[in-house]
């Protein structure tokens, strides 16, 4: 992951790769996109409980658009929510990312599986940032691309309720064209997560 290159770039990459593929759909063959869910990492870091709380949440986040639950999905976002942050596209609050991401929910044509990986929380117990892999799979005339990369999400615990919610979402590196979804897969055990897989 070139770390040089900045935010806003980094975030714009995966809002282009997204959209592309999203428009591309309309004209997609759907039949072969392997909707699974993405394996867990071999590598594990500590974790404290309340990361381990974020990084629970962030993995039911992951799972509403697996179900494609629109529903579930904006349970998780704060009403504030900024998607594709610090880029000049940003889609602010919840109603417009959940419309924004409406495609990728329903999983036709286009195909989006993150899974969370390192969670950590600094000395404000309330904010949690979560990073981790994901693919994106699209299919077009029979043909499916991969592209694999890293997002970033910071969360938000309610004091309310002490819910944790997405304040901000967005891609965390430049995506990767990979061969199938084997090697996707294969990419995705190697990155690290907190060792939260336990109940």
């Amino acid at each position: 992951m070139p770390g040089r290159r900045c935010a806003v770039a980094v975030a714009s990459s995966l809002a282009a790769v997204i959209v592309g593929a999203a428009g591309a759909a309309a004209g997609a063959d759907a039949t072969a996109v392997d909707p699974t869910a993405l394996p867990l990492g071999a590598l594990t870091v500590a974790a404290s409980a309340e990361e381990c709380a974020a990084w629970r949440r962030e993995r039911s986040f992951s799972r509403s658009v697996e179900m494609h639950d629109a529903a579930a999905f904006a349970s998780h976002l704060h009403p504030g929510a900024v998607f594709d942050a610090g880029d000049e596209r940003a889609t602010r609050g919840r109603d417009a990312v959940v419309a924004g991401w409406s495609g990728l929910i329903e999983g036709k044509g286009t195909v989006l599986r993150w899974r969370p990986g390192v969670v950590d929380i600094g000395g404000e117990p309330a904010i949690a940032v979560s990073r981790g892999p994901y693919i994106l799979q699209s299919m077009r005339d029979g043909k499916a691309t991969f592209r694999v990369g890293f997002y970033q999400t910071v969360w938000l615990r309610d004091a309310a309720d002490r819910t944790w919610r997405v304040l901000f979402d967005g891609g965390a590196s430049t995506p990767l064209l990979v061969d199938d979804r084997a090697a996707a897969e294969a990419w995705v055990r190697q990155q690290a997560m907190s060792d939260c897989a336990s109940p």
